[in-house]
């Protein structure tokens, strides 16, 4: 298995510390608002990596922390006039069900900030006795970045460069410019916690120090998040773990692509800001999952109509040729079935990096051979079916039951299922009396509607497509 290393910029042979386990950190979210797509991409990706770490038989501890004490959360529970802890409890809730419903398997571990300051301050203490940070007289606690010599080395760039051409505030209690807080004083109503150096809370950046080494070691296997965060807080992330514990911090760092709106960045201010729970509310979970996994996880993605259209079709594909086989057989996707012939190319794709894309062609060419079975080889289809769900199960798709997923969920119906069935069977009868002008306009009509009807040996089935002007 190969993983591209942001921090050597090139692809590696993955061995982790400790043979046959795995512990991976991955940033999670702020909670002072309902997670967005960017939140939905990095879930994702980060839940494939796992899930097929797990089915090549690894043992992987997997911890993603939640920031529940912020600038951000203090301002917008002063907006909402609403405690701290409910706003954070409300959003944390929030992004539960919204990865559930994006098929997202819950970390092993989730730490909260506020439930570490003990380890938080310990760490900051560090700092400050090997001589990493320093107590300014304002009550703030500042790591210098001068002091540890490695400063940039994630993300290519020289602290003397940074200097030079950045726009840093003026801030009188720094020693240096590009130095960066650890532990902020308190602010008349802000929350607080006791300190050697005053009542205050903690700098963003510690937080994830303390939390990563406190659940995984001083040394972990991978570290990830989204593309936004490899500076400059991983980049602190590094120089402060390592300068506390002169170990190595990460061995593999890892990076989600970015969600674009349109081939445009998503932006507030642009109004193409899509939280999860507004795109669920029009688009099928496993939909708006596929068009998430069909890009490389290192890719950007591009959010558009059209691109739903397509993730759905594609599934769509997957779920005729599974048309037929329930869900009454346990699919184990926990086991890869190495001696299927498309279960191994499935594997090598999966180890270069995790290629997902390359993976789904491999279940289109699965999804062909079993059409093909299902015609000319019944005996073979059950085994191939299997194998479409067990791998399919892998990158967390072809969970549903095809006739539902087929028919697109009974509340996007434009009409109930009895009376779907109704017409369907007056039109065999119109067909029968060779009413064929009859037989027709149903077909019509029920397709006018996003209802379009299959005929086979078998009888009529249908699916439900949603109108053009209704996407």
């Amino acid at each position: 298995m190969q993983i591209y290393n942001t921090l050597t910029r090139r692809k590696e042979p993955f061995t982790p510390i400790e043979p046959g386990r795995v512990r991976m950190y991955v940033c999670g979210m702020t909670v002072y608002d309902f997670c967005h797509l960017g939140h939905a991409r990095v879930m994702v990706a980060f839940d494939v990596i796992t899930r097929y770490l797990r089915a090549q038989g690894y043992n992987v501890t997997y911890v993603r922390n939640i920031t529940d004490i912020d600038d951000k959360i203090l301002r917008r529970a002063e907006e909402n006039g609403e405690s701290i802890a409910a706003l954070t409890e409300r959003m944390i809730a929030a992004m539960h069900e919204d990865e559930a419903r994006l098929g997202v398997l819950p970390p092993d571990h989730e730490p909260r900030a506020t439930r570490h300051i003990d380890e938080i301050l310990a760490m900051i203490e560090t700092l400050i006795t090997k001589g990493y940070a320093y107590a300014a007289d304002n009550g703030d606690v500042y790591y210098r970045v001068r002091r540890f010599a490695g400063y940039g080395k994630l993300s290519n760039r020289d602290p003397d460069e940074m200097r030079a051409g950045a726009r840093i505030d003026v801030d009188e209690h720094k020693e240096d410019p590009l130095d960066f807080v650890l532990w902020k004083a308190v602010k008349p109503g802000e929350a607080s916690w006791p300190s050697p150096w005053g009542e205050g809370r903690p700098g963003w950046h510690i937080e994830c120090s303390a939390m990563s080494t406190c659940c995984l070691g001083e040394t972990f296997d991978i570290h990830g998040g989204g593309p936004d965060l490899m500076f400059p807080h991983h980049e602190n992330e590094i120089a402060q773990s390592e300068a506390a514990t002169g170990q190595a911090y990460v061995n593999t760092w890892m990076h989600a692509g970015a969600v674009r709106v349109n081939h445009e960045k998503m932006s507030k201010s642009l109004g193409n800001f899509f939280t999860i729970r507004e795109v669920l509310a029009h688009h099928d979970p496993e939909v708006v999952r596929y068009l998430l996994v069909a890009s490389h996880y290192r890719s950007p993605i591009n959010y558009a109509p059209a691109s739903l259209l397509d993730a759905r079709k594609a599934l769509e594909r997957f779920y005729t040729a599974l048309e037929g086989w329930g869900l009454d057989e346990a699919v184990d996707s926990t086991v890869m079935g190495l001696d299927s012939r498309f279960a191994a190319r499935f594997t090598a794709a999966m180890d270069d990096d995790f290629n997902t894309p390359e993976a789904l062609s491999v279940l289109f060419e699965l999804a062909r051979e079993l059409n093909r079975a299902k015609q000319e080889a019944p005996g073979e289809a059950p085994a191939l079916a299997r194998e479409l769900r067990r791998l399919g199960g892998i990158l967390g798709l072809l969970g549903q039951d095809p006739a539902t997923f087929l028919k697109g969920g009974a509340d996007d119906l434009p009409l109930p299922e009895g009376e779907i069935q109704a017409r369907i069977d007056a039109r065999a009868a119109a067909k029968q009396a060779r009413d064929f002008a009859t037989a027709d306009a149903i077909r019509d009509e029920l397709a006018a509607q996003g209802i379009l009807l299959k005929d086979s040996r078998e009888g009529t089935s249908w699916v439900f497509e949603k109108p053009e002007h209704e996407r």
